[in-house]
């Protein structure tokens, strides 16, 4: 009995215990409800900012707006390069479902997506947050693939640059990369005009973080200047048709051509081979890009004969009626001197036509060393022709303190110093505009050329032109370059290329450089042919008969009247 009722007076101190416990625990409880109650009306009520910022962190974000590149253009407003609107597709792999296994089946089917990117969209382990799956393609396809509502698939405008010229202009134009950045050419010279400033805008996305709905513009977009060539694309396309045919047909290992405004400077053309086509660029290397009418160079050989011989007249080293003793060799200390033929005794006008080696170093001998190497340096030789393009060529030109009697000799007819086809037509410019060279522009000219100096003597050039006149005539290095109705003035240069210990018998530069209308020149055009290798290899049978193909069509171009009367062509058929 004791032990029943001393349990029975325990029993009341354990509920006790217990309900106290309970009113603790739902004491708690309620407080913290009324914490949570006090909270949600303090953010929704009384500070309503915090949730706004947060829902704007995760729903509203801030993108970028590509800028609009600058189209470049010739002379005659034709686009030569523009951009094009158009979508890329990227997708994020750290949210993408790759549970719906049609849709993703049909993307990969519009995207014609490789195997490699196919593997990162199976790939569920992948770390990567950022993957293009496809770029630059038409917006119309890009609404497809976004209709297959894949979550983490998205789309983003960008811009395509496009080459309506294609080919025929390449290398004077140049290319962009994947993100519209100039990498070669025009594009990469003026890559700070032409890029624009890109703008940014606040969006709207949804819990898959697409893009629904745009807010407002932050910062627009500035679109990029545009640029205006000299470049005339009508040259441009007649002087890469026909130094296409030749550089093909005589397998040759390159080929460059310049056409120059006599009176300006401007480039009108600017052409190379062998060609690549920048709106699809495979398989693209450096030797396809390069644009060797600038940026390689070659020994001028008899091209530079012209020069030798006005500056001796200009100086008054030599006077007009001069009658020089070739007789095929010429000794100067060691060394010889040689002429294909023996020419006997030349006036300057057949030492021109004859294009005599010996007699043009007589005429460098008569000379002062310091005064011959001034007018080549005035010339441009040995420095750059400073149009800026990327990877434009100097040239070389041998110093002054190397010279002796026997490399002035070779330096007349063109040894010794090297030029890019460019500078060369530049020189041409100084007996094209009556003593006056001319700097030379990629852009258009509003009005004359602010760096142009004279060299010569207004008579000297004259009297040089008249003579090369002559080259073209009957007896002459270059029959081949006339222009029918039209008189010309030009000179030929066959150059032995450099080889391992001295000069290669086999390979040569075949150099044409002319000028037109003679009476009146307008434009001055430099051809020349690496490595022909279908027999004939001379200037005059090579590059001399593309230079007349051109010509012809730039005058006929422009309405140029001709000026060979039918006394002059009677006077050229006797001579």
């Amino acid at each position: 009995m004791y032990s029943t009722a001393q349990n029975n007076s325990r029993i009341p101190e354990n509920l006790t215990s217990f309900v106290l416990r309970r009113k603790l625990l739902v004491i708690f409880i309620v407080f913290c409800m009324f914490l949570l109650i006090l909270r949600a009306i303090d953010l929704q009520v009384l500070d309503t900012k915090f949730l706004q910022s947060q829902g704007s962190k995760r729903h509203i974000s801030i993108v970028p707006v590509a800028a609009y590149r600058g189209k470049i253009i010739d002379r005659q407003g034709e686009i030569m390069a523009m951009s094009s609107p158009v979508e890329s597709i990227w997708f994020n792999p750290q949210v993408f479902d790759r549970s719906q296994k049609d849709s993703i089946q049909s993307m990969i089917k519009l995207l014609n997506l490789p195997k490699a990117k196919v593997k990162w969209l199976k790939n569920s382990k992948s770390k990567h947050k950022f993957l293009y799956l496809k770029r630059r393609i038409s917006p119309a396809l890009a609404k497809k693939v976004m209709q297959l509502g894949l979550s983490g698939v998205h789309s983003e405008r960008e811009f395509k640059r496009f080459y309506p010229a294609g080919a025929m202009a390449a290398h004077i134009i140049g290319f962009t990369d994947g993100d519209e950045r100039g990498q070669a050419g025009i594009e990469l010279l003026y890559e700070q005009s032409l890029k624009g400033q890109a703008g940014s805008k606040r969006v709207i996305r949804d819990g898959k973080r697409r893009i629904i709905e745009d807010v407002e513009n932050i910062k627009a977009p500035i679109a990029g200047q545009d640029i205006v060539l000299s470049i005339d694309r009508r040259i441009q396309y007649l002087a890469y048709r026909e130094l296409q045919r030749t550089f093909l047909k005589q397998r040759a290992k390159s080929a460059a051509m310049v056409v120059l405004d006599a009176k300006t400077g401007e480039i009108l053309a600017s052409v190379t081979q062998p060609g690549f086509n920048p709106n699809t660029r495979v398989n693209l290397k450096e030797a396809l890009y390069r644009n060797r009418a600038i940026t390689d160079v070659f020994e001028p050989g008899s091209t530079v004969k012209p020069f030798v011989v006005a500056a001796a007249l200009d100086g008054g080293y030599i006077a007009d009626n001069i009658v020089i003793k070739t007789r095929g060799r010429f000794r100067i200390g060691k060394n010889l001197v040689r002429d294909g033929h023996n020419y006997g005794n030349l006036n300057l006008t057949n030492v021109l036509k004859k294009s005599s080696n010996i007699a043009v170093s007589k005429i460098a001998l008569a000379m002062p060393e310091d005064y011959f190497w001034n007018i080549y340096r005035q010339l441009g030789f040995g420095e750059s022709a400073n149009v800026g393009f990327p990877g434009e060529a100097t040239g070389v030109l041998l110093d002054l303190m190397r010279w002796d009697n026997f490399s002035r000799a070779t330096l007349s007819f063109g040894y010794g110093l090297s030029t890019s086809a460019l500078q060369l037509a530049r020189a041409y410019t100084v007996l094209a505009d009556d003593g006056v060279l001319h700097s030379v522009s990629l852009l258009k000219r509003d009005s004359a050329d602010p760096k142009s100096k004279r060299v010569f003597k207004i008579e000297t050039a004259r009297k040089v032109r008249k003579m090369l006149e002559q080259v073209i005539t009957r007896g002459g290095t270059a029959t081949r370059a006339k222009v029918n109705g039209y008189r010309v003035a030009g000179k030929t240069g066959t150059v032995k290329k450099a080889d391992a210990g001295g000069y290669s018998k086999k390979k040569y530069f075949s150099v044409f450089a002319g000028i037109a209308p003679a009476s009146d020149p307008k434009f001055v055009i430099v051809v020349m042919i690496d490595e022909p290798s279908r027999d004939k290899y001379y200037g005059g049978l090579v590059a001399a008969p593309v230079f007349s193909k051109v010509m012809t069509g730039i005058l006929r171009m422009y309405g140029i009247e001709p000026d060979q009367t039918n006394k002059t062509m009677l006077k050229s058929v006797k001579k």
